[in-house]
């Protein structure tokens, strides 16, 4: 998932790719956990995308930390 891809997607479909992110990765997380994950590079591919999600919403929405 690209950052180009993610700034052309309104609010309301980055959020619903935010809550479909974060629920992808605490799946990956409990089958880590339960060593049932066979790609675990995926769960670092997980994060990375979720984070890029952040990010582009805070751009959108003018947010300072």
């Amino acid at each position: 998932m690209k950052a180009a891809d993610l700034r052309d997607l309104t609010l309301e479909e980055l959020q619903a790719k935010k809550k479909e992110m974060a629920d992808e990765l605490f799946n990956l997380n409990f089958r880590h956990g339960g060593q049932q994950l066979d790609n675990t590079a995926r769960l670092g591919q997980a994060r990375k995308d979720l984070a890029r999600i952040l990010t582009v919403l805070r751009e959108k929405t003018g947010e300072k930390q």
